[in-house]
């Protein structure tokens, strides 16, 4: 079993309340201040959680500039009040930054497949007939 050190418990709970903060801000139609309010907890959290050494190794590295860049000039166009133009420019930094990661995360989804109470549910609602 991993140990969890304190640092990271207090990122986990950051990023649970950034991603509220971020959802409730698109459900009340993009309010600015929950929206900067979830993006700064959020970032706060990965930060706590991965260090901020690996945080910022991770942002800047040579392949992901562009989307380092989009993500977080939207995060500032957020700050800045513009929800809605913000969260599509961050929206398209996140898939340029982790567009390595949904091949794996597709993969890890269709082998749900495999999980006994999930298999009945998928293979009778892939059939044709």
């Amino acid at each position: 079993m991993v140990a969890i050190a304190e640092f990271q418990k207090i990122g986990i709970g950051l990023m649970g309340f950034g991603l509220f903060f971020l959802l409730f801000g698109v459900l009340l139609y993009f309010d600015s201040v929950l929206l900067a309010f979830g993006n700064i907890l959020f970032l706060a959290g990965l930060t706590f959680i991965i260090g901020f050494r690996r945080t910022a190794h991770f942002f800047f590295q040579r392949h992901k500039f562009r989307g380092s860049f989009f993500f977080l000039g939207g995060v500032s166009l957020v700050l800045f009040r513009w929800p809605i133009i913000g969260m599509l420019v961050e929206s398209y930094g996140f898939v340029l930054l982790f567009r390595s990661f949904f091949p794996m995360a597709l993969g890890f989804v269709l082998s749900a497949v495999n999980i006994p109470f999930l298999s009945g549910y998928f293979s009778s609602s892939s059939s044709m007939v």
